[in-house]
């Protein structure tokens, strides 16, 4: 079955780069009929905040990508303790002891002299009795996973195509920090195994990650690792999308800051966002599709390509106008002013770019309206206007009708005056629609006033 994750840290809200790679890994689960994880990353005790694990769910559930199960890394520190163990049996992982600094000279030297920035393996060259002085001095270790410098990694990328690493130009990666506190690294590959994870779809950033832990996984299974419940002892397929950047084809402190809270302020739709995020950076047209079915069954990531992927509000914008356009009135009932029904919806629902503003053009509906200053030829046309109303099915059409016989005006004369009369308004939702709305008596009283 196939298996896919979203595997957020809750140290700070989903930004949009984030929310892009969700939807990706819920559609690729929906479209095969598979299962969706939501896995907390919070192996880091000291910035993970619950706060921020419920907002990860509000916002994922918002935008309707639901999951299928939860899963959280500080419930399975044990699994990592039993990777650790048969990975530092098998001599995979071995114990460093350079500061921070150290490390920040060893990589300045290595790039003057020309040399990748990778770690010298300097710790590998220690003597037990150097290794327990300074233990002996209070010097605890960080861990590293020992690379297979002979051992080709290569895989093909469901984007990328295929890939190849030399492992010599890699650092062995830091896998535990001296506080004994974990590292990315490790922790996922072992979770990918439990959990049965079968695609791993995320942004190209993670590219060198991915060669170093395609390692991880092999020593995990060389060392006889158990996967938790009879998991396959399989690799995962990997796949790399082009990163988000802004409209000027930058990467963009704004998209690092736009999250769910933010699209709802703003008024955006989830269904918007979702059409958007979607297809944005593949082949596939951008439309404003309601029907989650159609952009799950459409999703391929052979249409991927290899260019940034340019987010634009003002798209964003466009196509959240052209959702609400098509948003039946059972789904913004609960976000309508007071006495907004179904024809009232179906009234203003042209001229709405945001559903938030439908409480502005119910105005021209319940009143008051502002007055508009009229010439006396209009005042006296205004004036006939309320003597010819006559109401029945269609009062503006039978009005309109009435008032071109009668005077002889024609388009923007015959309009113009009764539309801003009736709403105080140049411009607007359809007449025919808004007159019942407003009914017999006000629409009379309106237009005396006008007249007057």
């Amino acid at each position: 079955m196939t298996t896919t994750r979203f595997a957020p840290s809750p140290t700070g809200r989903l930004h949009v780069g984030n929310i892009r790679t969700a939807l990706h890994n819920w559609m690729l689960a929906r479209q095969a009929g598979g299962s969706f994880i939501l896995r907390i990353d919070d192996t880091d005790a000291e910035r993970s905040r619950e706060d921020y694990v419920d907002a990860i769910r509000t916002d994922l559930a918002w935008l309707g990508l639901t999951w299928d199960r939860e899963e959280r890394q500080s419930a399975r520190l044990d699994r990592y303790e039993a990777a650790f163990a048969a990975l530092r049996a098998a001599g995979r992982i071995y114990p460093c002891y350079e500061s921070a600094q150290e490390l920040d000279v060893k990589r300045k030297i290595a790039l003057g002299r020309g040399l990748p920035p990778i770690y010298d393996r300097a710790a590998l060259k220690l003597t037990e009795a150097e290794r327990a002085a300074k233990e002996a001095e209070g010097t605890a270790p960080h861990w590293r996973f020992l690379l297979d410098h002979e051992e080709a990694i290569a895989w093909d990328d469901g984007i990328r195509g295929g890939q190849k690493f030399a492992a010599g130009q890699l650092s062995d990666p830091v896998i535990r920090r001296a506080d004994g506190s974990w590292l990315y690294m490790m922790p996922s590959a072992v979770d990918d195994i439990d959990m049965g994870v079968t695609q791993v779809l995320r942004g190209e950033d993670h590219v060198s990650n991915t060669a170093v832990q395609i390692q991880i996984f092999t020593a995990l299974f060389a060392a006889d690792f158990a996967a938790a419940g009879g998991a396959a002892k399989t690799l995962p397929a990997f796949a790399h999308e082009a990163l988000l950047v802004g409209k000027e084809g930058k990467l963009s402190k704004r998209l690092g800051s736009l999250g769910c809270d933010a699209f709802r302020e703003q008024g955006i739709e989830p269904e918007a966002i979702v059409s958007l995020l979607a297809r944005l950076g593949t082949s596939l047209p951008i439309e404003p599709i309601i029907d989650r079915d159609i952009l799950v069954s459409t999703f391929d990531l052979a249409t991927f390509g290899r260019a940034p992927a340019k987010f634009d509000e003002a798209d964003l914008e466009r196509l959240n106008a052209a959702i609400v356009h098509q948003l039946p009135f059972a789904a913004v009932r609960d976000r309508l002013p007071d006495g907004m029904d179904a024809a009232g919806w179906h009234a203003v629902q042209p001229n709405l770019a945001h559903v938030h503003e439908a409480a502005e053009w119910w105005r021209l509906v319940t009143g008051p309206i502002e007055p508009c200053a009229f010439t006396q030829d209009d005042r006296a046309y205004l004036a006939l206007a309320a003597e010819t109303l006559v109401w029945g099915d269609d009062p503006w059409g039978a009005l309109t009708a009435a008032l071109k016989e009668a005077t002889g005006r024609k388009g923007r004369a015959l309009f113009l005056p009764l539309r801003q009369a009736l709403t105080g308004m140049d411009h607007g939702p359809d007449m025919g629609e808004l007159l019942p709305l407003i009914g017999e008596a006000s629409v009379c009283e309106r237009l005396r006033q006008a007249a007057a």
